[in-house]
């Protein structure tokens, strides 16, 4: 199960099935009250075994009360974006030193040190290069962006544990206080961020979605939330439903019971027989609304 927000006006909860990829819920806000509330009201509430979020302690508190048997995973995103966010900070803190000329160059190639190393062209590698050169605080901390970034390509989460030890002790003064909000995050979320690599999910779904629904509130030019969460949660035909039919043991040999039920009566008499089990019927399960299907609805302006 998927626990994000979104703003629209004030942040609201975003319930998904992070792995039916479906809408579930959209709440009107994202109190610990509100949030315990609708998790109360789950069906089969105990099946719900990995919960990925971001770093809001009301929505822990909520799961914890709840769900106790879920496992919490601080989304990765959340995570990693406080490194490019630090990067920017130092990026920041140069204008005063810099030319009006040199200003307007670092904000038009901002974009290249929040890129991967390891995704930029020619180009750009050329941008970066000469910024690093001329400016070595900016050159650490895209270097220390970049060292964190492979924290999330370790195997393990005691070799994660070991990289992040590593990296914090290569954050040197003169920069430590960009990625100060990021090593106070790992600190206070450690159990929950390591647990990512334990489980491997994340809210890429959930933030895709929430994409999806500013869409759909621009189209409508600011609906009120309870027009766009019924515009969200009840379009026809997005909803993703299975079908569980009961399964029947084939018999190969020919049945002599069955050969008895044949006759006359006596098929009425054995079904009214309290002994006899009931047929078993087909069970629909309801997954929420399809995030392609809405994708294809909101293309074709059917929503």
């Amino acid at each position: 199960m998927g626990l994000d927000e979104i703003y629209l006006i004030r942040p609201r909860a975003v319930i998904t099935n992070i792995r039916e990829r479906t809408l579930v819920e959209i709440l009107p806000n994202r109190n610990k009250d509100t949030v315990v509330r609708y998790l109360s009201t789950l069906n089969n509430a105990e099946r719900v075994q990995v919960v990925p979020m971001d770093m809001w302690h009301p929505y822990q508190e909520a799961v914890r009360a709840v769900l106790p048997q879920a496992t919490i995973v601080v989304d990765k995103f959340h995570v990693v974006r406080m490194a490019n966010a630090a990067v920017e900070r130092v990026r920041k803190g140069l204008r005063k030193s810099l030319t009006p000329a040199q200003r307007r160059g670092l904000m038009h190639d901002r974009f290249v040190l929040l890129k991967r190393e390891s995704e930029l062209n020619e180009k750009e590698a050329l941008l970066l290069s000469l910024w690093v050169k001329n400016y070595p605080t900016l050159g650490l901390a895209y270097r220390l962006k970049e060292a964190f970034f492979k924290i999330y390509d370790a195997q393990t989460r005691a070799q994660a544990q070991e990289r992040y030890a590593a990296w914090e002790q290569a954050v040197t003064p003169e920069v430590r206080e960009a990625f100060t909000d990021l090593i106070k995050a790992w600190s206070n979320w450690q159990p929950h961020i390591l647990a990512y690599f334990d489980h491997r999910v994340t809210n890429a779904y959930t933030e895709s979605l929430n994409s999806l629904i500013r869409v759909v509130n621009r189209m409508g030019r600011g609906y009120s939330f309870d027009v766009l969460r019924a515009k969200m949660l009840f379009a026809e035909g997005t909803f993703k439903k299975k079908t569980i039919r009961p399964k029947f043991k084939r018999r190969r040999e020919p049945d002599p019971m069955m050969s008895e039920m044949a006759k006359p009566g006596i098929f009425r008499e054995m079904l009214s027989s309290p002994r006899f089990p009931h047929q078993a019927t087909a069970q629909e399960t309801n997954y929420g609304v399809e995030i392609s299907t809405l994708i294809r609805l909101i293309e074709n302006r059917q929503i």
